[in-house]
């Protein structure tokens, strides 16, 4: 008999049903927290407030200065495993060959395995492997009974041996594009097999997924949509601004295309078009973006005001037109969803996940990645729309977040995962 996977619906909204369960969760990621992952602390707080307990790991701390005080305060609750050092992982690798040899061997040769098939070598995934002893003890004693990592990449690899290791049962978010750039190197396909379940950002997240697994597992991939919570689904709308300000929030990093956002800007100065152009965040490429607005003379029209806290994004983007997002890569950006919710249309490209959020010509505009026509042509509208059309925008793309991109109600499905996982 042929079996229909729709017939287990992928998005947990009947697992949402279920009746609450006591559980307690551990969250592992590679780097935690960091500025570009608010979504991820916004889920916690959305478990907690749904009675899941969540314990935070991080594999190691980020060296990226954190500006907003959340941030902050979750860094104190996290705990970071290679702070042990040297000597403590290679303790803790042998205290769980001496108590646990049969599941060390089995994990072993797994790490074994996943590492000479990856990029990253077999050196390096033996040090997972002793991470994982590491994460495995810290679980027996906190009556941990499950792990979600976040990202498919060194975290999730962690969270597999730690179970194969006899630890607890694991599930992973995939945001992309990392995951999909590589999936062979990743060992997507093994990790996809051994976990209780799989989740996906956006419908083309699961697709992918879908590419690197058999489909007997496919019925594990379930889609879970990263939100905003109530400092965004609740704020008043304000007008758009006269003043033709558009915002750029991003990684300064070679996928997110703002090198061609800055030939952009020079192509509308060069037309007499009033603008001014806000770059909040900050990364590898910063040198090189500064390099660009002074070679194009776009001092006084570009500013490039580094990170900032949810609150000032939140005032930043209220102050602007619009958001404009011209990534090469992506899985689905937190921060459009943060612009529509801000009622503000969003300029982006076709890439991944986005169009399934950003509607064209309704909550704002789709360009192809790489081309810059199509993008001078979306800015230049975004700047000499009148702010009533800009309104009914904005107001199209905060209705779309409420219903997709509620933080509570995504949190509701994931926490229906988790017990239904035990």
């Amino acid at each position: 008999m042929t079996r229909v996977v729709e017939s287990q619906p992928v998005d947990a909204a009947k697992d949402a049903a279920a009746p609450p369960v006591a559980v307690r969760v551990a969250y592992l990621v590679n780097q935690y927290p960091q500025p570009s992952q608010s979504f991820i602390r916004r889920e916690i707080a959305a478990l907690e407030q749904q009675g899941v307990e969540v314990d935070r790991f991080t594999l190691r701390r980020g060296t990226t200065q954190l500006v907003d005080p959340a941030d902050r305060k979750e860094a104190e609750r996290t705990r970071a495993i290679l702070d042990v050092g040297v000597v403590g992982l290679v303790l803790a690798a042998l205290r769980t060959a001496v108590s646990h040899l049969p599941a060390f061997w089995r994990a072993l040769r797994l790490a074994c395995r996943v590492g000479r098939r990856s990029d990253r070598g077999l050196q390096l995934h033996l040090v997972y492997l002793a991470e994982a002893c590491v994460l495995r003890q810290w679980l027996a004693t906190g009556g941990v009974s499950h792990v979600h990592a976040h990202f498919g990449t060194n975290s999730t690899t962690v969270a597999m041996l730690c179970h194969a290791l006899s630890g607890p049962a694991y599930s992973f978010t995939v945001h992309g594009p990392e995951e999909f750039d590589k999936p062979e190197f990743l060992g997507l396909g093994e990790k996809i097999r051994r976990a209780s379940f799989v989740v996906a950002i956006s419908q083309f997240g699961r697709s992918q997924l879908f590419r690197w697994c058999e489909y007997e597992h496919w019925e594990k991939v379930r889609v879970v949509r990263c939100g905003v919570d109530d400092a965004f689904l609740r704020a008043v709308p304000t007008s758009p601004p006269s003043e033709p300000r558009l915002a750029c929030v991003a990684r300064l990093s070679e996928q997110k295309g703002v090198p061609l956002l800055i030939e952009a800007a020079a192509r509308l100065a060069s037309e007499g078009v009033r603008f001014e152009l806000v770059l909040v965040g900050d990364g590898p490429m910063r040198p090189e973006i500064e390099r660009l607005i002074a070679q194009s003379h776009l001092q006084d029209r570009v500013r490039l005001v580094g990170w900032k806290s949810n609150a000032e994004v939140r005032e930043t983007l209220r102050a602007s037109r619009a958001l404009v997002l011209p990534s090469f890569a992506e899985g689905l950006p937190v921060v459009i969803m943060e612009a529509l919710a801000m009622h503000r249309p969003v300029i982006s490209t076709q890439v991944a996940g986005i169009a399934e959020l950003v509607i064209p010509g309704e909550c704002g505009w789709i360009v192809p990645a790489g081309a810059v026509d199509p993008l001078v042509a979306a800015m230049r509208e975004a700047v000499e729309y009148s702010p009533d059309r800009l309104a009914e925008m904005g107001a199209a793309g905060a209705l779309r977040v409420s219903d997709n991109h509620n933080a509570h109600h995504e949190a509701a499905k994931l926490a229906a995962l988790f017990r239904a996982s035990r």
